[in-house]
């Protein structure tokens, strides 16, 4: 008898983000297939005798190739087993969630697709940075900085330097300088806030904040890591206020 998939979203990175329909997948499943930015906690909720299987990626040093991670959620599935393809934030969001999903289908395997928080909205919430924000921003838009490499087809940043109010970067660390630098010679200001978020969501998180014109001193300077979101925009300049709100508040419960 042929199994099932189930391609979760385990969310930004703090447990308690997961969706309820995300926990009974994880506290069902026979198999977990889990990426590198699942926190370990979220893991950890599997049920006693369940699989794990650690399909992590990191730059130049991929645990398992996507194909193996295919192969290998097919034949647990083709065993009957319920399989669940662990994914950080959204499968379909930089996930490789629907590539999954086509793999599964020239197989007949039942799935399923549940949807987890992005990073781009948790990290940016939980960081008090608005992506829209009435006077500011009324648009964003989500990009990959690992495109930067030339090996796929590049990001225009051309376009995108003026067609959204809000741009928030994912897997764009190591490109920031680069980034920066090509909003600025394709027209955006200079001064244009930017904000860095470091393991957003995790008790571990960190936020920076600077413009186009120096965010990749500061970047260097904190020694930032991976995972981090790049977030640019005028709703970066919200955040402060935001902040100085969640402080009064403090003090006055204090």
């Amino acid at each position: 008898m042929t199994g099932k998939v189930s391609i979760v979203g385990a969310g930004p990175g703090d447990p308690e983000l997961l969706t309820v329909k995300a926990l009974r997948r994880i506290e069902s499943a026979d198999v977990i297939m889990y990426d590198r930015l699942v926190n370990k906690e979220i893991v950890g909720l599997a049920r006693q005798g369940a699989i794990l299987v650690y399909c992590g990626k990191k730059p130049g040093a991929h645990t398992m190739s996507q194909d193996e991670i295919n192969n290998t959620m097919i034949t647990y599935a083709l065993a009957g087993q319920h399989v669940v393809r662990l994914k950080g934030g959204d499968p379909f969001v930089f996930g490789r969630g629907g590539e999954e999903v086509l793999e599964l289908g020239a197989y007949g395997i039942p799935y399923e697709i549940v949807p987890g928080i992005t990073s781009a909205i948790g990290a940016a919430a939980s960081a008090a940075i608005p992506l829209t924000h009435r006077g500011y921003a009324a648009s964003f838009a989500c990009v990959t900085g690992s495109r930067c490499h030339g090996d796929q087809s590049p990001v225009r940043w051309d376009l995108l330097a003026h067609s959204v109010d809000t741009l928030v970067v994912y897997m764009g660390v190591s490109e920031l300088n680069s980034i920066c630098m090509e909003l600025i010679h394709h027209g955006k200001n200079p001064m244009t806030p930017v904000a860095l978020i470091e393991k957003g969501t995790t008790k571990n998180e960190r936020t920076f904040v600077g413009t186009l014109a120096d965010i990749h001193k500061l970047a260097k300077a904190a020694e930032l890591t991976n995972p981090a979101l790049i977030i640019i925009g005028e709703v970066v300049r919200v955040r402060e206020q935001l902040l100085a709100v969640e402080r009064k508040a403090i003090s006055l419960i204090g």
